[in-house]
């Protein structure tokens, strides 16, 4: 890949792309409004497969329940679409992560990847949208080191780099990944979560003003978020981010209209819950800022069709 191709491919692009979602569905309620975004942009974006990925937290009793649970979750979705007999792909992620920066961790998943971006060039990249910990990707390029010359993974991972820390869930759950991600040369675009992703929220009263009554799909997502959010308020006001909307978000970004990004020398997270900075790096796109009202307008109005 030359130079120019490679800044170009750190630029949201303005074509219809393919592209495959990578995710931990079942661990939060943003994954499931990330799919649906994504189902409700087939007009830009060729949807490829989407991929579960491992977690591990009150939601699941190992990296590989939590695999196995939004495996299942991706399937709930597309059939609330109307997608359940649709042939999207759905991969079984790793059952567990990384165990260094050099072994890649079995899946179909990471199979999935790599024989699929074999069908892409630099010029027309396979996106790679992950929005979990980001084991399958990493384990994906072990395997086969030159998918950085067909791949932009757009990842939703880490915090600002203002921030005091980069100790985020889906960094923190498997840190080698996130270093082999930053440290291999694919293009990359990331979106940290607090301080820029964090303003991605919404409230029970957007919920049911603009989802509740309009679909299946629309008020299992809102009903699903509500639900939640009261479990954890415990009767006090509240928001609920729904930070995985932003990675489908950046394959729609004409003209930066939901994400602000530039480009910056890839940061090094170390396993202290830092970024070392290295000014002669390869860049990355870094998003800054994110355009709350205009994506979630965006987002509920497609939702509503």
């Amino acid at each position: 890949m030359t130079q120019s191709i490679y800044l170009k491919n750190l630029e949201a692009p303005t074509r219809i792309v393919d592209a495959v979602l990578d995710t931990d569905a079942y661990n939060e309620i943003d994954d499931q409004f990330a799919i649906a975004y994504l189902l409700k942009n087939q007009d830009r974006i060729r949807i490829r497969g989407f991929c579960a990925t491992p977690f591990f937290n009150e939601k699941s009793i190992s990296p590989a329940d939590g695999m196995e649970k939004s495996y299942h979750e991706i399937k709930k979705v597309l059939e609330f679409a109307g997608y359940a007999h649709r042939n999207f792909p759905v991969c079984r992620g790793s059952s567990s992560y990384l165990a260094d920066e050099n072994t890649p961790a079995a899946s179909e998943a990471a199979d999935f990847l790599v024989e699929i971006s074999k069908n892409y060039t630099s010029n027309t990249p396979l996106y790679i949208l992950a929005i979990g910990a980001i084991t399958n990707v990493a384990s994906a390029f072990l395997k086969c080191p030159d998918m950085k010359e067909r791949t932009v993974v757009v990842w939703l991972g880490g915090h600002s780099l203002h921030h005091c820390d980069t100790v985020e869930f889906n960094m923190k759950q498997d840190i080698a990944a996130a270093r082999v991600i930053f440290g291999c040369g694919v293009p990359l675009v990331q979106l940290p979560c607090v301080g820029v992703i964090e303003l991605l929220n919404t409230t029970r009263y957007e919920l049911e003003h603009w989802l509740v009554g309009k679909n299946p799909l629309a008020d299992y997502l809102a009903h699903n978020t509500i639900e939640l959010a009261e479990s954890y308020a415990a009767g006090l006001p509240w928001s609920r981010t729904i930070w995985d909307v932003s990675a489908v978000a950046w394959l729609v970004n004409d003209g930066q209209r939901f994400l602000s990004y530039r480009t910056i020398p890839a940061p090094i997270p170390e396993y202290n819950g830092q970024y070392t900075v290295d000014r002669d790096r390869h860049p990355i796109s870094y998003v800054y800022h994110i355009n709350r009202d205009a994506l979630l307008a965006d987002l509920f109005q497609k939702l509503d069709s």
